[in-house]
Formats: structure tokens, C-alpha cells, sequence
């Protein structure tokens, strides 16, 4: 699920750079771009993959 959040804010990013779209310093491309990196590594360390089902 976090993948595809980063995903999103990576195509978020790369639509306000080649649009050329000004933004305030918050929401400029390289800070979405920081977020997405930052939802990308949770999901690589394991975080946010999911319930994990258990037989007993």
C-alpha cells in the first residue's frame, strides 16, 4: 500500500516539475519527490505490507 501512495506522489512530483507549476515551498517537487522516497523505504523495511494470516 505504501508503494502505491509513492507511486502516486512520484507522478504528483514529476507533474509539477514538467508543468512548471509554482507552488509554495511546501508542496514544491523535490519535497513531494522526499515523501515519496520516505512512504518507499517504510514500505521496503516491511512496514505497511499488509495483515499477515496465520493458521493454527
Amino acid at each position: 500500500m505504501l508503494a502505491i501512495a509513492a507511486a502516486v506522489l512520484f507522478f504528483i512530483s514529476f507533474l509539477i516539475n514538467a508543468a512548471d507549476i509554482t507552488t509554495n515551498d511546501v508542496f514544491s517537487s523535490v519535497n513531494v519527490m522526499l515523501i515519496g522516497l520516505a512512504l518507499l523505504a517504510l514500505h521496503g523495511a516491511g512496514i505497511g505490507h499488509g495483515r499477515r494470516v496465520g493458521r493454527r
